[in-house]
């Protein structure tokens, strides 16, 4: 039985993550805040990505990976009869099945993992230690999956994966191929679907299907206008160094062909400060492409290095200060460009989807065609309904709006 606090429970389970050197600093305070008297099973990508780190400062009762599905029964079992257990050895092969019991934090949303793994070698990533070789889940497995949660009310779905523009490669279809399937579900109302992280160059050669699908009856409607496409660097000696199998020209040639058929799309995109090697010209070259092709989004990283990683090993590492002062840069950068690429949203009406509760009393976020994140203000339970508003006012990372 699932309880709501870590004092009631037997069995604490943590779902980790270790993409990066602050975030698995995080998650070793955590694991270490847990009592004593508590039994700890430790899931996640963190064990096969720091586990030398982790059996030395956290206490626990068993590993498991983050694909553990409905192992994850028989591993509590275990460690309530005092056993500890390391179940490992699976993670990078398995595929649990979408319909697994799970408690969905917003009853609108569904998160749908279309797949495990990646096709990638990027220097600098851990993940794929701990997540394999790709392995998609069927375009009927996924639609039937989305069908049997729009039944239960939710109405908003968000395919995701390491890079949702591999999906399929190796069942013999495609991205589009899947969004063709999900969008021609019965359903009763209306729904969305937001598209997940894509790296250019596995998206390059989608851009026509993909397109024409977001613009013809089938995809128009549903399939949000949102691209989430990584250009880590605008600095193309760098992108090599990485290993990103992509050229800066690639990034914006996608971008714009993307922004040809849908002149309104958001754009995010990720960067990464102080790769080792990262010259003051190569920084400066990242500026200037955020300068010309102006994301609506800019995730922004600092780069530090993790364990086994090809970049672990390289030299001209970058000094904290340094980086700092690049990741201040381009985060005001980044508000300086969300700003201004908001402001052209005012005086826009149309229809949203309130999806949420809004930080400040009696308001609400909705997301326009584009995922823009809209707020209005209304007394009433608009969870759910969509509305037709008006935006008046701009903010760097949202829009105001007003019911019409």
């Amino acid at each position: 039985m699932l309880v709501p606090t870590v004092e009631e429970a037997d069995v604490v389970i943590y779902n980790t993550c270790g993409v990066k050197m602050p975030t698995e600093d995080r998650m070793i305070h955590l694991l270490r805040q847990v009592p004593a008297d508590k039994r700890l099973i430790v899931a996640g990508c963190l064990p096969l990505i720091h586990l030398s780190r982790l059996s030395r400062e956290v206490r626990f009762d068993a590993l498991v990976g983050p694909a553990s599905g409905e192992q994850i029964v028989d591993v509590v079992g275990r460690v309530l009869n005092g056993e500890k257990y390391v179940a490992l050895m699976d993670s990078l092969c398995s595929k649990p099945s979408l319909n697994l019991p799970r408690v969905n934090v917003n009853p609108l949303v569904r998160i749908v993992p279309i797949a495990y793994g990646c096709v990638g070698e990027c220097s600098y990533c851990c993940v794929r230690f701990a997540r394999g070789r790709l392995r998609s889940f069927g375009p009927t497995e996924v639609a039937e999956y989305v069908s049997k949660n729009l039944r239960e009310g939710a109405k908003e779905f968000w395919l995701t994966g390491q890079d949702v523009a591999s999906y399929g490669l190796d069942l013999g279809v495609d991205i589009v191929d899947l969004l063709r399937k999900v969008c021609c579900v019965d359903a009763v109302g209306e729904f969305w679907i937001r598209v997940g992280m894509s790296t250019p160059n596995l998206l390059r050669p989608l851009v026509k299907a993909f397109g024409d699908f977001l613009t013809d009856h089938e995809g128009c409607g549903r399939v949000f206008e949102f691209l989430h496409v990584p250009i880590q660097s605008g600095d193309d000696g760098i992108l090599t160094l990485m290993r990103r199998r992509y050229s800066v020209d690639d990034f914006e040639q996608v971008i714009s062909a993307f922004r040809r058929v849908m002149p309104r799309v958001t754009i995010a995109t990720d960067v990464i400060v102080g790769f080792p090697g990262e010259s003051e010209q190569a920084f400066g070259n990242t500026i200037q492409l955020l300068k010309e092709v102006k994301p609506d989004i800019v995730n922004v990283s600092k780069f530090f290095a993790r364990p086994g990683t090809e970049a672990e090993r390289m030299k001209g590492k970058v000094e904290l200060g340094e980086l700092k002062r690049r990741s201040e840069i381009i985060a005001r950068l980044a508000r300086e460009i969300g700003l201004e690429k908001n402001k052209a949203w005012v005086g826009w009406s149309g229809q949203i989807l309130i999806e949420e509760k809004g930080e400040k009393r009696s308001s609400w976020v909705g997301r326009n065609f584009a995922y823009k994140p809209i707020v209005v203000r209304c007394n009433e339970d608009l969870l759910g309904r969509f509305l037709n508003v008006r935006v008046v006012e701009a903010h760097q990372s949202h829009l105001l709006g007003k019911v019409i």
